[in-house]
């Protein structure tokens, strides 16, 4: 584990090393969670298994013990700080889970990011705003896997976006085949 500085305090990143790493992933939590989320491990996994570096990022927030996150503007600016200290030269894909999916969405293009993994992605917000907007932004390869009873809804496949529909809720626990089978085959697609 790594202490990296950010504008917003103190992130950590939890490494886990690929010999011979042909690209690096780097995932966020959701708002409320940590980087032990099931999703996020299976995706380590599912990672490591094709040679990419994998860091989970603890947000400045989550390092200082709190549940909720500050606003969008200081998330995005801590994760772009983190990425840019972990970046190197091998191409780099970012994602996350829930909140994290959304700050990978918005600060894809800052940090140079070649496709984005997006994990449980809370398309509705808890006003009934959409927030489609954001995943539309993205202009590289994206993967959504998302819960056919996810609360939050399910976004659309798009010519760059795929989406898979996993049987599971927001919390993607109840298919992790599913999750691991749509990791692996997208990766695949990804990396080559």
């Amino acid at each position: 584990m790594k202490e990296l500085e950010t504008p917003r305090g103190l992130a950590r990143a939890h490494v886990h090393e690929a010999a011979n790493a042909r690209a690096l992933l780097v995932l966020g939590h959701g708002a409320g969670g940590g980087v032990n989320a099931p999703d996020l491990q299976t995706a380590t996994k599912v990672a490591l298994s094709h040679d990419i570096e994998v860091v989970l990022v603890e947000q400045p927030y989550r390092v200082l013990g709190r549940r909720s996150p500050p606003p969008a503007p200081h998330l995005d600016a801590a994760w772009i700080a983190v990425v840019e200290q972990l970046r190197g030269d091998v191409p780099l894909i970012v994602g996350g889970r829930s909140s994290g999916a959304r700050v990978a969405c918005r600060t894809a293009s800052d940090v140079g990011a070649v496709a984005v993994l997006c994990l449980a992605f809370p398309l509705i917000a808890p006003s009934g705003a959409s927030r489609l907007n954001e995943l539309d932004a993205v202009t590289v390869p994206t993967l959504v896997v998302q819960g056919t009873r996810d609360r939050f809804g399910m976004p659309p496949a798009t010519k760059l976006r795929a989406v898979a529909e996993v049987s599971a809720d927001h919390a993607l626990k109840s298919d992790r085949e599913g999750v691991t089978n749509a990791i692996d085959a997208w990766l695949a697609t990804v990396i080559g």
